[in-house]
């Protein structure tokens, strides 16, 4: 135990950052049960150590400690806690990739059930594993969920703009005064550019040259660790998921279908279909379907892409394909408009459909033509331009979402 103390007070001591991520302001341990989900690499455990060092006023009460460590191949958390709990004084337990402890769900409820006055807060990359382990802990704790970095906060990070979030209802419908206040920021074109492919993971800020190994770090530990272990799937399988994400890289999304990758990966659609929905559920890959009503949704289908622009721009990189600039758009809108917690669907007149509007990305070039129809509730979403008009809004206002 004296180990453990230890290093995490050695985390803490080393937990500096001067900024916190958006959902920082939100995030409160007033249940005794909190936890924290989201894909690999988007700083869960930065943000729990700075909520330790920050908002618990006795660290000595407190313990931070991820679950992977090899001391929970032998003993319990039930061990660990009553330890802890008689020995130490400890009342708060920051417990860091949960999802890594067998039956994990059900002995948080046990520690729920029996030690009324402490609280428990766990965090996990798998979101759905959490998720549908969580729903047995719905009625005891809350969950909140964290996503990639915002254009926004990028900006904050780099220390070029302190800018507040903006409402998708003001992007829309009141944008000229944003337009202007954030037009007035220096270089912000340039740093756009410069986000896109390069600025979605916190961790960018250690070192931009190993950013993209970085990036395929995530993608093989989710793949070798997390999807081997929740879904029980044979090593020799594994490999199909990392074919799947560059067969997804290199053809345009709108080509996409379950069908088509099962075709070319060569595996029955049935497989695919249901490798497709772990790569979704796991944060490698984003599935769009369409706002269908009733028993249609049965039929729905959908636009399939990789789950952000740096994951698309690092899989473009290694495996040699040209990077379309169309893609990285779409996909920085998807995020954008997921991360701040809207609905999207795909659309048949534009690109997306959002709180019923129509939006149509492309470049400053980008004409009315596939809009023109329905004028009254739909937009071109324009990049490389910092202005827009009546129906043009700039691509780079929704990263100021969240």
């Amino acid at each position: 135990m004296k180990d453990f103390v230890n290093s995490y007070k050695r985390l803490l001591n080393a937990t500096e950052y001067k900024h916190h991520r958006y959902i920082y302001k939100d995030f409160n341990i007033k249940n005794r049960l909190t936890g924290l989900i989201g894909p690999r690499g988007t700083g869960k455990t930065t943000l729990l150590l700075q909520y330790i060092k920050e908002k618990i006023e006795d660290i000595d009460e407190c313990m931070y400690v991820s679950v992977d460590h090899i001391y929970f191949s032998t003993h319990s958390l039930i061990d660990f806690v009553n330890e802890l709990y008689e020995d130490y004084g400890v009342r708060y337990y920051f417990l860091d990739e949960i999802h890594k402890y067998a039956n994990w769900n059900q002995e948080l409820k046990n520690l729920y059930d029996s030690y009324p006055d402490i609280k428990v807060v766990f965090s996990g990359s798998s979101s759905i594993d959490l998720i549908k382990g969580a729903y047995d802990l719905s009625r005891r704790g809350v969950l909140f969920r964290i996503g990639g970095m915002s254009f926004r906060e990028y900006l904050l990070f780099n220390e070029v703009a302190d800018v507040a979030p903006i409402l998708f209802q003001d992007i829309v419908e009141n944008r000229s005064k944003i337009e202007e206040e954030l037009a007035g920021i220096k270089k912000i074109k340039g740093h756009f550019k410069e986000y896109l492919g390069r600025g979605y993971y916190p961790f960018y800020l250690e070192d931009q040259e190993t950013y993209y190994q970085k990036v395929f770090r995530i993608i093989e530990k989710t793949i070798f660790e997390d999807i081997a272990n929740f879904y029980r799937l044979k090593t020799d399988s594994l490999s199909n998921f990392k074919r799947i994400l560059s067969y997804l890289a290199t053809i345009p999304p709108g080509e996409l279908n379950r069908n088509s990758v099962a075709k070319n990966i060569g595996i029955d659609a049935k497989t695919i279909s249901h490798y497709m929905d772990i790569l979704h559920e796991t944060g490698l890959a984003e599935l769009i379907g369409e706002n269908r009503q009733g028993s249609a949704i049965l039929k729905q289908t959908e636009k399939m892409y990789l789950d952000n622009p740096d994951l698309y721009a690092a899989i473009i990189s290694e495996i040699g394909y040209e990077l379309k600039i169309g893609t990285v758009r779409e996909i920085f809108f998807i995020k954008m408009i997921k991360n701040s917690g809207k609905k999207i669907y795909f659309s048949k007149t534009g690109d997306f459909e959002v709180e019923n509007r129509i939006f149509e990305i492309g470049g400053k070039g980008k004409s009315k033509k596939q809009i023109k129809e329905r004028l009254e509730d739909a937009f071109l979403v324009k990049d490389d331009m910092l202005y827009g008009s009546k129906y043009e809004i700039p691509l780079y206002l929704f990263g100021f979402l969240y």
